[in-house]
């Protein structure tokens, strides 16, 4: 059963758990605009991890509350979306 969570240690620990990083899509990533967050797992099966630059956890966060996004995820698997706090249902 998916989960809700705007919690930062939440969301990292379960990234780590998962072996997820923070990433920034590269077109949209540039020096002073970390651009669209994603969550990558490099050694996932069909990652699309060649599209993403790794990020700074202070960075992702910083994004992560500037876009008030909120983490949908699957805690048992690497399942997870980045989503708008205002349909989250949880703050």
């Amino acid at each position: 059963m998916a989960e809700t969570t705007t919690d930062h240690e939440t969301i990292r620990k379960w990234a780590e758990k998962h072996k997820g990083r923070p990433a920034a899509v590269d077109a949209t990533h540039d020096g002073k605009d970390v651009g669209i967050i994603r969550i990558m797992f490099p050694k996932a099966p069909n990652s699309e991890h060649d599209a993403l630059v790794e990020i700074s956890w202070e960075e992702f966060f910083e994004e992560f509350e500037k876009k008030k996004l909120a983490l949908l995820y699957e805690p048992s698997s690497m399942f997870s979306k980045l989503i708008s706090r205002n349909g989250a249902g949880k703050g």
